[in-house]
């Protein structure tokens, strides 16, 4: 009976976590094409109409018909959302309005042109974040793509046509797509479609033509689409048979695997299996399988793996390394999980009886492969190595050997005899045989196989020489002993294998765990960097403690030119800069100047490079091999990202510092020109009207008065803006115990021009303490609080001024009882340039609350506002009771 393979738990509730996530989710579906005009937003409303006729809510979000009357027609039962206005260069102009569309919730919304980018003003910089968050409301979106706007492709692209598009879609929301519907149509009839004028109109028709809608193009775009489209579609096949634990490779498309072996014939085997990939248009894999007998091959054996797997890559094969004890279950297990077709292995040397003791990889595997092809690759005769001296149990082992584990293990079956001698004396000899086979578990745990099979034969041998008649000689007295001696040889062996593959086993965890950790450590300390100059700091000092070497990260300059962020001692700066500018790696260990002192890493972030990473080890093997190249570049990747994120986030503060600075300005110069220009020109008429001499004695004085409101307007203006120009360098406190009546009536006497019409109401509690403050200062508080509730506040109004006493604090009111202040504002009151209602009738310049603030903050205290009920406004500010000082009586 077959037996069915059980699925990871982990992997079941990782995947019913991701579904959970999902369904919360829209469902997103592209419609993908080549280009422009092979009709994508024809087919996409087209399946709009079907929805619709299926009882779906279907919303027009934006849709772009370019002209195109028949795609206009398909617009015709659909409902439209308007479009947000934007004033973009002087021009307004429509674009998708997000913060409606979320209002209005359909169940599906159709969305043009998925690249594009939008303009400033918008909710997103780019539409496929609108997408993004309409996705995640739980909104499902249609939309279209071209293939030359995918991130991945964008380069290819460029290269064909010999035109950049700017406007990219990260592969990820592609890949993000429940379904992607390929809309197809061959280069003559598109070519067709646009002498019709069914594309573009007029002079654009011309110049599509003539530069991006050459033949040439159209098929090589065509056949881009149709790779990713049969990418997508290959991945969704696997992460399928994933979910459903399905372990025989379905042979939908071609995908090539070579097992990199140490041996001379590497290479030969990986050009072979290049050939055959390229004559089977499939994906090239090589893998190097690290197991324990491979472990311990000696240094030279490595490097030459290195160099296959880079030779593979130069092919354009995806390489990995593995580690298991079972090469041929390890492999297989690999092969499967990507879907592999096709396996390529290289012949085996072995022959006669050393075929019996270990049977040929290809053999194993095509039994063990029955949906699998293997293919054997031949070695040259000439490239058969030199016969190797005989060993004994050495065979396995690595030139080097280290005889210091072999002198432990015999000093280990010298003490366990001491210890079975004494045993003797208690046990029975059978028992003896027991402390043998834990010296022999102890011994390959510790040190491997090769000392682990030389425990397991002098055990036997002292077992023999010590303990069975005749003693002090390898003779047998009795022959079942040769039975135990086989037994027990056969049994430590065996543990010896065990324990020395348990031995493997925890290095690669410990291995992988020490990779994970040094990665998350890594990445948790960029995350919380700032700074490029943090990011540096940090990965210089994660990399030196990893690798053991010494490390410089040169970042470029804003003429992409490298800077040090270090000492360049022992470092190239030239090769720096080359391997910045070709995107290359070079130096040590590379097939760019390989005698290099240092090895250089470019900084690859998915929008471009973000300098160079250069490294000099104190031992070379300690990057030499395999998995320490991926921890490094992976480390390198790191890295990268967070330089970009770093960089991102200062180019979005300084467009906000921008943004801020821009309309700061425009504020100035809006209210201080209007509030300037009103009283001058009341100023020039009533001049004017004076020079006339045509006024009598009573207009002249009102005349005059007139001269001298306006006067005391701008006086106010500038006043205030002085102010506020001398609070932001820095406020200097004159402070002196007083009490609090004296400055409140002093703010009362210089508004009384001001107050005139309303009616002011004073209600101070009797036991007001002392208090530590600037009067000047905080008589100017006051007057431009009762200023602006006599300016914002119908004339007969009442304006109260009352103080509340606290433990702390005393609390100083100025309230009303006019319209209040409007619904939204209150926060925003305090700040620079910012008025109350009807600000074009109501002149100032939006400084007197911003002076306010800072004046109370700088007295330890604190300002606020808030709406009275039924109507009317309220401010108030605290000031710091403190302690004041003892006033002694004078005595005559």
């Amino acid at each position: 009976m077959m037996e069915v393979p059980r699925p990871d738990p982990d992997a079941l509730l990782a995947e019913l976590q991701r579904e959970e996530s999902v369904a919360q989710r829209g469902k997103l579906k592209i419609f993908f094409g080549a280009c422009a005009g092979v009709g994508k937003t024809y087919a996409m409303l087209n399946a709009a109409h079907a929805r619709l006729r299926e009882g779906v809510e279907v919303v027009v979000g934006v849709v772009e018909t370019h002209g195109r009357s028949e795609t206009q027609a398909l617009l015709a039962g659909l409902e439209i959302l308007p479009p947000q206005q934007i004033n973009y260069r002087g021009r307004v102009l429509p674009e998708f309005d997000l913060p409606q569309a979320l209002l209005r919730r359909p169940s599906l919304i159709l969305i043009d042109e998925f690249a594009h980018s939008n303009l400033e003003g918008c909710s997103h910089p780019k539409r496929w974040q609108d997408v993004e968050e309409l996705l995640a409301a739980g909104i499902d979106v249609y939309t279209t793509l071209n293939v030359q706007h995918l991130e991945s492709l964008n380069d290819i692209v460029g290269q064909i046509t010999g035109i950049v598009v700017r406007e990219t879609v990260p592969d990820h929301m592609f890949d993000l797509a429940n379904e992607v519907t390929l809309v197809d149509l061959p280069p003559e009839e598109l070519l067709d479609r646009l002498a019709a004028g069914k594309v573009y109109l007029g002079e654009q028709a011309h110049r599509a033509a003539e530069h991006f809608f050459r033949k040439g193009n159209l098929l090589a775009l065509r056949e881009l689409a149709l790779r990713r489209t049969a990418d997508r579609v290959d991945a969704q096949m696997r992460a399928y048979r994933a979910d459903q634990a399905i372990a025989p490779v379905w042979q939908t498309r071609e995908r090539l695997l070579v097992c990199v072996s140490p041996g001379p014939d590497a290479e030969k085997l990986i050009r072979s299996a290049s050939r055959l990939a390229s004559s089977l248009h499939a994906d090239l894999l090589a893998v190097y399988v690290e197991t324990p007998v491979l472990q311990r091959k000696a240094a030279q054996y490595r490097q030459r793996i290195l160099a296959s797997l880079r030779l593979a890559q130069e092919f354009g094969a995806e390489t990995s390394v593995l580690a298991g004890a079972d090469l041929p279950k390890t492999l297989l297990a690999y092969a499967r999980s990507r879907n592999v077709s096709k396996l390529v292995v290289g012949k085996s040397l072995r022959s006669g009886i050393s075929r019996l003791w270990q049977v040929p990889l290809s053999e194993q595997l095509a039994q063990l492969a029955q949906d699998v092809d293997v293919y054997v690759v031949a070695h040259e005769s000439k490239e058969l190595p030199a016969k190797a001296p005989p060993r004994l149990f050495f065979s396995a082992e690595a030139d080097r050997i280290e005889w210091r584990s072999y002198l432990i293990a015999l000093a280990a079956c010298a003490l366990t005899t001491g210890v079975a001698a004494a045993l003797l004396n208690v046990f029975d000899l059978a028992n003896v045989v027991i402390v043998y086979l834990l010296t022999v578990v102890l011994v390959a745990i510790r040190y491997g196989r090769g000392p682990g099979i030389a425990a397991s034969i002098l055990s036997v041998l002292s077992f023999d020489l010590f303990f069975v008649a005749p003693k002090l000689s390898l003779t047998v007295g009795d022959t079942q002993y040769l039975f135990t001696f086989a037994l027990m040889l056969v049994v430590a062996m065996i543990i010896s294998q065990l324990a020395s593959r348990l031995r493997f086993e925890a290095q690669v965890a410990t291995y992988r765990e020490r990779r994970t950790r040094a990665l998350y450590e890594l990445g948790r300390e960029l995350a919380g960097a700032l700074t490029a100059s943090s990011v540096v700091e940090m990965g210089v000092r994660r990399l030196e403690e990893l690798f053991d070497a010494q490390i410089l990260i040169l970042l470029p300059d804003a003429s992409d030119q490298l800077l040090p962020a270090g000492d360049l001692q022992n470092f190239d700066l030239g090769l720096a800069q080359w391997v910045f500018d070709r995107d290359q790696m070079a130096g040590l260990g590379t097939q760019t100047l390989p005698a290099a002192k240092a090895l250089y890493i470019p900084l690859k972030a998915p929008m471009r490079l973000r300098g160079v990473l250069a490294l000099i080890p104190k031992d070379n093997a300690l990057i030499g091999s395999p998995e320490q190249q991926r921890l490094l570049e992976t480390c390198a990747s790191q890295i990268a990202l967070s330089l970009e994120r770093v960089h991102y986030v200062e180019v979005a503060q300084d467009a906000i510092v921008a943004m801020e600075t821009e309309r700061l300005r425009n504020s100035v110069l809006s209210t201080v020109s209007h509030d300037l220009r009103t009283p001058l020109t009341t100023l020039i008429g009533m001049i004017s009207l004076l020079r006339s001499g045509k006024l009598g004695e009573t207009e002249q004085q009102s005349a005059l008065l007139s001269l001298n409101h306006e006067a005391q307007r701008m006086h106010s203006l500038v006043i205030n803006l002085l102010d506020m120009a001398k609070l932001q360098s820095g406020v200097t406190l004159h402070m002196e115990w007083q009490v609090l009546e004296e400055v409140i009536g002093s703010a009362v006497r210089e508004c009384g021009a001001a107050l005139v019409s309303h009616h002011l109401r004073v209600d101070l509690p009797g036991d007001l303490p002392l208090l530590e403050y600037d009067a000047v200062l905080i008589e100017r508080v006051l007057v431009n609080l009762l200023e602006n509730a006599a300016k914002y506040t119908p004339a007969q109004s009442e304006i109260g001024i009352s103080a509340q006493v606290g433990e702390q604090f005393v609390t100083v009111l100025v309230s009303d009882n006019g319209p209040g202040l409007p619904a939204g504002t209150v926060s925003k009151l305090f700040e620079k340039f910012t008025r109350g209602v009807n600000e074009s009738a109501t002149p100032g310049v939006g400084l007197g609350l911003a002076i306010c603030r800072t004046i109370i903050a700088a007295h330890g205290g604190q300002i606020q506002a808030r709406n009275l009920s039924p109507h009317g406004a309220e401010f108030s500010f605290t000031l710091p009771r403190g302690t004041p000082p003892t006033i002694r009586a004078e005595t005559e």
